[in-house]
């Protein structure tokens, strides 16, 4: 490995090549605005790290209107509900006929390709696979981002400013000084205990289900791949679970609520912890951060990946004003105009969780209160007509 440095200048710098990042930096090209995007995952890792995906209307318009990529709607599945089972049966939430929006059933891997072909097809400059990243002097008028290509070349990039997408472990964040940020942070009782079954659709859309033995929620992925999740402990060993057993446990589960699941062999288990998180403000300087950098949530909104896409669409307007401008007064807008989302969310997300879950310590009382909020929601129009705003993503502004 050579010991000199490739010196060079870019107008952002983006740590963190997922789909946040990517989107990015091919909104600011559509701006006229270069960008550098660095991850130290190769493209293949990320693509090979399959996660669910469920895309807000404004999700999939931003896919589309940018000119990214059409296949969410040639490959995506629409969803115009979801289901609540509870009390023995199921209630629907029509998306279409209370707030006339709808659901992409779409995995976040489908997403990061479509983001990843679209800048390789414009000529986006993004690094896979590098090492030593590391950012400097986010308070100066010309911070720094350093890194080791994959080809072992070190580089140190200026920029007029850096932007951090790079997730909930996030390198940029820890640049923060502890007395410029507040950290906000919720650890939940339980987890999800996540598989992938080759086996059909159970249901045409996504189920939530509520039962005395604890959450399970039905989703899907393909034609022949499904994706569902049941409430465990956090601790939970994935080891301990055969396939028998865990089909008896869902089975269980939702056959309290009318449903039978059609099984196939597992090819996948994981469980998956529940925290919330959110850093005010979400920049410091010249550096800023988007996506789960700044703020995490619990999967059962659905929101992560519509909260990264949301806080970039924003983001790159504000860079435009700050690049015109020349100084970092727009990276506050950006903050504030963020967290009002981020804040919503985390409250629909948090709502949704406690509604549908079985709290440590829970009383007989406490399930049949929450039986009674589930029917207080699904039997209310008004009640409905929330959830399902919340769920298909608040306009802009809203």
């Amino acid at each position: 490995m050579t010991s000199s440095r490739i010196h060079s200048r870019t107008q952002i710098a983006i740590v963190g090549a997922g789909p946040a990042g990517l989107m990015l930096s091919h909104l600011l090209a559509l701006a006229g605005i270069d960008s550098m995007t660095v991850d130290l995952r190769s493209r293949r890792e990320i693509e090979e790290t399959h996660r669910a995906g469920i895309l807000e209307q404004d999700s999939v318009d931003l896919l589309l209107d940018t000119g990214v990529s059409d296949r969410v709607h040639r490959d995506g599945y629409r969803h115009d509900g979801i289901e609540l089972a509870f009390g023995g049966a199921g209630h629907r939430i029509d998306f279409q006929g209370l707030v006339g929006a709808s659901t992409q059933l779409y995995p976040q891997t489908d997403v990061f390709i479509d983001l990843a072909d679209a800048r390789q097809r414009d000529g986006g400059d993004v690094r896979f696979g590098v090492t030593d990243v590391s950012v400097d002097d986010i308070v100066s008028d010309s911070p720094v981002l350093r890194f080791t290509d994959a080809d072992g070349i070190r580089h140190e990039a200026r920029a007029d400013f850096l932007v951090g997408t790079d997730g909930s472990r996030s390198l940029c964040r820890r640049q923060v000084p502890e007395a410029a940020r507040t950290q906000y942070f919720r650890e939940y009782p339980f987890a999800w205990f996540g598989i992938l079954t080759e086996a059909p659709p159970s249901a045409p859309e996504l189920i939530y289900n509520h039962s005395p033995k604890g959450f399970a929620l039905i989703s899907q992925r393909t034609e022949t791949l499904q994706r569902m999740y049941f409430q465990c402990e956090p601790s939970e060993n994935v080891d301990e679970w055969s396939d028998d057993r865990i089909w008896d446990e869902l089975q269980s589960r939702v056959g309290a609520n009318g449903h039978r699941l059609k099984e196939g062999p597992i090819t996948s288990r994981t469980v998956l912890p529940f925290r919330s998180f959110v850093q005010e403000p979400m920049y410091h300087g010249r550096l800023v951060l988007a996506g789960d950098a700044a703020h995490t949530v619990p999967p059962t909104g659905a929101k992560g990946l519509n909260l990264a896409l949301a806080d970039v669409r924003v983001l790159a307007e504000e860079l435009e004003r700050a690049i015109q401008s020349g100084d970092a007064t727009p990276l506050a807008t950006y903050s504030q105009r963020a967290l009002d989302r981020v804040w919503k969310a985390q409250h629909f997300s948090y709502w949704m969780t406690t509604m549908l879950h079985t709290l440590p310590g829970a009383t007989p009382f406490d399930v049949r209160r929450q039986e009674g909020e589930l029917a207080a929601v699904t039997g209310s129009s008004a009640g409905s007509t929330y959830l399902a705003e919340a769920y298909t993503g608040w306009p802009e502004g809203r």
